[in-house]
């Protein structure tokens, strides 16, 4: 079964978690997209995932046009313009975003730079009167989500974070297995997503930067474990968290953490192990049910997902993630509405991330408040 990017424009009436999952079994039969004025986007930050895997993905959607870039790079800027074809009066820096106010070519920013950043380009944008979706993590702390949030309501903008995986087939896939209880009961839940950033790292680098992205890998790239955290069912919370962080390279890793650990407890008395590291490779996320073994491995790629069911493989053709993902934040912004990766959703993760942080600091556990979730 395939899942075209023509699909998600016909899916407007979906965009929640629940409908999504339940139109997924039927969606190859859906027919042709309702024709609609695509979203002009100016793309904010020209780093490597925008280059190779936002813009592109911009370019393919039938709802969404790139008209505008915001770069503190200007060496790049005729690269891109040649590519894209963006008018001299669409090109902007970091110190005159405001401008873009009066720019009718512009309806949303995609921010695609450091954590770090986040907070400041999503309100001033905000501030322009254009929509946002800001790449993940969210922000460095609750109160930056919540400043973002509120920036949104005084605009009366539609705020988004680009969680493509809420688009990809195997993970929605297996949230619907989850959620269904397809299997039985969950008794375990085990997720990690490392890789070997460290033999990378040079002067400068933001990753390495704990201004710019807090506690280093989990900020990074747990953020999608702590997402696969909440896949059974996105209104259970977990009650507690238990946390530990290590070096071993310290001649590397001297402003952050190399690796991270921990256990959530959930209401259901299960507890799920999950890790993120910028030191070894692990990429998968695993749930023992009980009929069997639910299972994506590699589970947080951009591609080449890999999945099977205690039935047998996921037979499932993949799909360009980040593609879909533009259409359907698109189609939110269209239609006002089923905005599933919402900031409140960003605010959630960002809690529990900083509380993983906190527990991992104290060495003890932490109990978790359910007003972030």
């Amino acid at each position: 079964m395939r899942i075209h990017r023509r699909t998600l424009l016909k899916l407007g009436a979906f965009y929640s978690i629940g409908s999504l999952l339940n139109s997924y079994a039927n969606i190859k039969n859906i027919a042709t997209p309702m024709k609609a004025k695509p979203i002009k986007i100016a793309l904010l930050g020209l780093g490597n995932y925008a280059e190779n895997w936002i813009a592109p993905a911009i370019d393919q959607s039938e709802n969404a046009e790139l008209t505008s870039i915001v770069t503190g790079s200007p060496h790049k800027i005729a690269k891109w313009q040649k590519r894209y074809q963006i008018k001299d009066s669409n090109i902007y820096n970091y110190e005159n975003l405001e401008a873009i106010r009066d720019n009718k070519e512009i309806d949303c920013v995609y921010i695609v730079t450091p954590t770090g950043t986040h907070a400041d380009f999503t309100i001033r944008s905000f501030e322009a009167k254009k929509h946002v979706i800001c790449e993940k993590p969210m922000a460095p702390t609750v109160a930056d989500c919540d400043r973002m949030i509120e920036a949104a309501k005084s605009a009366h903008k539609t705020l988004q974070i680009g969680y493509r995986l809420y688009w990809d087939p195997f993970n929605l896939r297996l949230m619907e297995a989850m959620q269904k209880s397809e299997f039985g009961e969950i008794i375990e839940m085990q997720g990690g997503f490392s890789y070997n950033h460290g033999q990378w790292a040079r002067e400068g680098d933001w990753r390495m930067n704990p201004k710019l992205n807090p506690g280093g890998a989990l900020f990074d790239i747990g953020v999608y474990v702590v997402q696969s955290s909440f896949y059974s069912n996105p209104q259970m919370h977990p009650l507690s968290v238990t946390a530990k962080h290590s070096t071993d390279r310290h001649q590397i890793f001297k402003a952050i953490p190399e690796h991270w650990n921990w256990e959530l407890a959930w209401p259901n008395k299960m507890i799920s192990q999950h890790s993120s590291s910028y030191g070894k490779q692990e990429n998968f996320l695993r749930v023992t049910t009980d009929k069997g073994l639910l299972e994506i491995e590699p589970a947080y790629s951009y591609e080449n997902l890999k999945g099977s069911t205690p039935n047998g493989p996921m037979n499932l053709n993949p799909v360009f993630q980040q593609k879909l993902q533009i259409e359907g934040q698109c189609l939110a912004i269209l239609n006002r509405s089923n905005n599933i990766t919402s900031g409140e959703m960003g605010r959630r993760d960002i809690y529990l991330l900083n509380r993983i942080m906190e527990a991992a600091e104290n060495q003890s556990e932490v109990r978790l408040d359910n007003l972030y979730f």
